[in-house]
């Protein structure tokens, strides 16, 4: 079997790859265009197909690092997160023989570890021959190919309570932000802000504009919350296949006060849901550092899951 099987770096083209991982409702990480945006940015990406008998069974796009003093290179670190993905649900043997193929091919040298944060807890793991380093992480997702009387039944009373007294404010209206750079840079300042005040570190804001570009005018939406004319409340969302990810929030004093939030994300999530998406990751959940993002995020009533974590 796994003389059959086939990694191919550096062979596919974007069409192919996002017909693949949308297939397989891959994560944004996995996306071309996160690749993409990484790329633009500096950073070093390289893609591998995984082929059985000719026919695609995995992908796997891996952020690249190279560690050592000066210039010389001690070892290259190659991270799948989120990955890898996998286009059927082939057996367990063949998904380890897959990895393992990924491993014996990469093209880096005998100097370079791949390291996959993949999205289950799985035999393929310890068959092909992997141990875990890191725990994973937790994220909510929300099927969206619910109807909206499911969705709403879905969430916590007291989120739904913030969002009917939210519907009920006068001179609170939630409208599409424009996706043109200048339409939204006041969005990744305060980004920016909040990551300084709250010492917490995301994706440097240059990402957000470099996977616009490597995406085209469908790779984002914004959504922003008015009151009374002035800007209340907003929420980014990355758009891959048909698929989104939350990743930039912000929300003034007032803003917080009169539920601006939760009347955004709702609306929010029925516009993605008219647009044909059909799941919204809405990213980490941390109850540790970031108990009350958690709790907004939890309030929405999506369905948690904890990654296994990062494996070499």
């Amino acid at each position: 079997m796994a003389d059959a099987i086939e990694t191919i770096w550096r062979g596919s083209s974007r069409n192919e790859w996002r017909r693949l991982a949308t297939q397989a409702g891959a994560a944004l990480q996995q996306d071309w265009d996160y690749g993409a945006a990484n790329s633009s940015l500096g950073g070093r990406v390289a893609r591998a197909i995984v082929r059985r008998a000719g026919e695609p069974i995995a992908l796997a796009q891996f952020l690249i690092q190279d560690f050592g003093v000066g210039k010389w290179r001690a070892v290259t670190l190659a991270t799948a997160f989120r990955g890898p993905v996998w286009i059927s649900d082939p057996p367990q043997e063949t998904k380890a023989a897959a990895v393992q193929s990924m491993i014996r091919s990469r093209p880096w040298g005998k100097r370079s570890i791949l390291m996959f944060q993949p999205e289950e807890a799985a035999p393929w793991l310890s068959a092909a021959r992997l141990r875990r380093v890191m725990t994973g992480h937790s994220t909510s997702l929300i099927d969206l190919e619910q109807e909206p009387d499911a969705l709403r039944a879905a969430q916590h009373q007291k989120w739904r309570n913030r969002l009917v007294a939210a519907e009920r404010v006068d001179g609170l209206k939630v409208l599409k932000n424009g996706v043109k750079p200048a339409q939204y840079m006041w969005l990744l300042e305060q980004e920016a802000a909040q990551q300084k005040s709250k010492g917490y570190q995301g994706l440097p804001v240059a990402f957000t504009p470099a996977y616009a570009a490597a995406g085209g005018k469908e790779a984002m939406t914004i959504f922003r919350a008015d009151l009374n004319g002035k800007r209340a409340a907003a929420m980014l969302f990355l758009r891959h296949g048909d698929a989104a990810t939350y990743h930039i929030g912000w929300s003034s004093d007032e803003g917080r006060k009169t539920g601006a939030h939760n009347l955004v994300l709702w609306k929010a999530m029925l516009s993605l849901r008219a647009a044909g998406v059909r799941l919204l990751d809405l990213g980490g959940v941390n109850t540790a550092s970031g108990a009350g993002v958690a709790r907004f995020k939890l309030g929405v009533g999506g369905r948690v899951t904890t990654l296994p974590g990062a494996y070499l």
